[in-house]
């Protein structure tokens, strides 16, 4: 059985890692993408011909053609939970099973939430870059945790999480999700138009989809209080960016922290990054070795099952896999 693991150098070894990749060489013939650009789908389909497996990457997109491309290609797996760059119809109409991974990274994006929470309230990054300039900051009041409330949308794992957390740090949590149920006492849940004006920072957590695509609109973001801060930590995709940029440069809301966008491999969009309000990153939420080696552990496990002759887990349209080899 062969398998192609299409991450460039770099990023196979931040996002899959070594002792992954070590295993996964035992248990079938791996060929690497040693480029160092993305496969694109022709490249994909010319790096792909005589392979069973792909385990594809984030910056890797599998769309219809890559399909008809490869009749010998059996299974397409990613190393994360969102398989948005896989055409899942096209796969079940050519008999290819697509797989995802668990959710590894959960306490990595937590962890980072709470350092946006803490840097958007004491201006570290802020201070911190003027003093590498050699320029004296400029002293703020800064805002404590403890007392203020946090908004989160969506109440997926990330969120039940990190709500615990910051309860304990002594913030009012409110929850806002129509399809989730909240049984834990110390959080109230709310309809978002509710609990948007009554949120100092206001996080959001929502899975992306058709529902929930711009979610985060102009009056939504009327709906935030003045000194409001808002977190993106999920996708791009919630958020209207025209009327996040028009909050923020005309400060009706405090500022933004967001590790995701809808620039390319789903990081920060420019335009939102240089404000001077805003604290960006490059989409490193799950980037520790704990969350990447969770997850690349994951295809190993489905590779594992495969080599037996039995399903994976992860599995999202097992019911059309004809291509079982």
């Amino acid at each position: 059985m062969k398998l192609l693991l299409t991450p460039v150098p770099r990023a196979r070894q931040q996002y899959y890692g070594a002792r992954a990749l070590a295993r996964l060489q035992e248990l079938v013939e791996v060929v690497l993408h040693d480029g160092e650009a993305p496969l694109d789908p022709q490249a994909l389909i010319a790096a792909a011909r005589d392979v069973d497996l792909i385990i594809a990457d984030r910056s890797t997109p599998v769309p219809g053609e890559v399909f008809a491309g490869l009749p010998r290609l059996r299974v397409v797996m990613r190393s994360a939970i969102d398989i948005r760059n896989i055409d899942v119809a096209a796969a079940s109409t050519a008999g290819v099973l697509v797989t995802h991974a668990e959710a590894g990274f959960v306490k990595s994006v937590v962890e980072l939430t709470l350092g946006f929470l803490v840097d958007l309230s004491r201006g570290i990054s802020r201070a911190s870059t003027q003093y590498h300039e050699g320029r004296m900051p400029e002293i703020r009041v800064g805002r404590q945790l403890a007392g203020s409330t946090a908004g989160i949308i969506g109440y997926g794992r990330i969120s039940r999480e990190l709500a615990p957390v910051l309860a304990a740090m002594g913030m009012t949590v409110l929850v806002s999700d129509p399809y989730a149920q909240i049984d834990d006492r110390r959080f109230l849940k709310l309809p978002l138009e509710e609990m948007l004006p009554r949120a100092d920072y206001v996080i959001c957590l929502a899975i992306a989809n058709e529902e929930t695509e711009n979610l985060m609109d102009a009056a939504a973001f009327a709906r935030l209080k003045p000194d409001a801060f808002f977190i993106n930590m999920s996708r791009g995709n919630l958020i209207d960016e025209k009327a996040l940029f028009q909050a923020l440069t005309e400060n009706r809301i405090a500022g933004a922290a967001m590790d995701v966008g809808r620039a390319p491999d789903q990081m920060p969009s420019p335009e939102l990054a240089r404000l001077p309000n805003v604290i960006a990153t490059p989409h490193i939420g799950g980037l520790t070795p704990p969350a990447s080696e969770s997850q690349a552990f994951d295809t190993v496990r489905q590779v594992e099952a495969l080599v037996k002759g039995e399903a994976p887990q992860g599995a999202t349209n097992l019911k059309d896999w004809t291509r079982r080899g």
